[in-house]
């Protein structure tokens, strides 16, 4: 059954809108020569994996990873970088860097949005040498080095299709935790990968918000109640016993919609897998559709 749906062009953001809104973000396609309008689509819609110019089934690993968010998927991409390490229950603190460093060597990556959305961590990593806080300013300073939200990275292919592997921060984490330094180190995880905090309303969360920077604050909502369906995030932390996980992760699971994913510490843990907060997204562009391949012209 094929449904067509009418709109018009400058509707176009809120038409990307209403798909995001179903929940659903597995695969989505595009068929048009003009660039402005691939960058509209292709920067405003939540799904896996995008195309441009060509048909939508028969991704090739390696080449196009493939896997949904939201109601369609939670987990790794299958044929992505990350997908081994989600299989091990222990594994190098930076193994996921050094796979994405061996990439990089072959085929640099493309990182300008990144000054942006570390500007609020450099902020906190400021206020804590500012605070005396060391051991606060070492793991931020680590997270900054191991996060890789905002980055893109181009795979190989056949001539006349450009793909490209984008990591980006998920929306809002939930972060849990009954002491400062537990919760600056959620904060600290979340900040490095550009992504929002989410934090309970509680004093204190809101005697700790006030000390923070404007720009730290600016990346911190609250809420009265994190169990309502309402409130939203797509992944949670917390910082504490067993038995307070169990219960965690029952509440979590009754929310409806998407599945979210969760990382559960003893108090004073570090070792926050990073890319857990992060979204793969992939993009397959023909462009064999608008021109060509131009950088064979500069092959000789």
């Amino acid at each position: 059954m094929l449904h067509v749906v009418r709109y018009r062009r400058a509707n176009l953001e809120a038409l990307v809108d209403q798909i995001n809104a179903a929940g659903y973000g597995l695969t989505l396609g595009i068929h048009t020569r003009i660039d402005e309008t691939i960058a509209r689509v292709t920067e405003r819609a939540k799904v896996g994996n995008l195309y441009v110019n060509r048909n939508m089934v028969g991704a090739v690993v390696g080449v196009q990873p493939f896997g949904g968010e939201g109601l369609s998927g939670t987990g790794p991409k299958a044929g992505g970088p990350l997908y081994l390490y989600r299989l091990l229950a222990n594994r190098p603190e930076d193994a996921v860097q050094r796979t994405l460093d061996r990439q990089d060597a072959e085929r640099p990556m493309e990182a300008s949005a990144r000054p942006a959305l570390l500007a609020p961590h450099q902020a906190l990593e400021k206020w804590a040498v500012a605070e005396n806080l060391r051991d606060l300013a070492q793991l931020a300073q680590r997270y900054a080095e191991l996060g890789q939200g905002g980055t893109v990275r181009p795979l190989p292919g056949p001539t006349g299709e450009r793909n490209t592997y984008a990591l980006l921060p998920r929306e809002r984490v939930l972060c849990l935790a009954d002491n400062d330094a537990d919760a600056l180190t959620q904060l600290a995880a979340v900040l490095a990968v550009g992504s929002q905090v989410l934090w309970p309303e509680a004093e204190l969360q809101r005697t700790l918000y006030r000390r923070l920077p404007n720009e730290v604050q600016a990346r911190i909502a609250f809420t009265k109640d994190w169990q309502s369906d309402k409130v939203e995030f797509d992944a949670a932390m917390h910082h504490g016993d067993a038995d307070q996980l169990r219960n965690l992760c029952e509440q979590i699971a009754q929310r409806s919609g998407a599945i979210v994913s969760v990382q559960g510490f003893t108090h004073g843990e570090t070792n926050i897998l990073l890319e857990r907060l992060l979204v793969e997204r992939s993009l397959s562009v023909n462009t064999a559709a608008a021109g060509g391949n131009a950088s064979l012209m500069t092959i000789g």
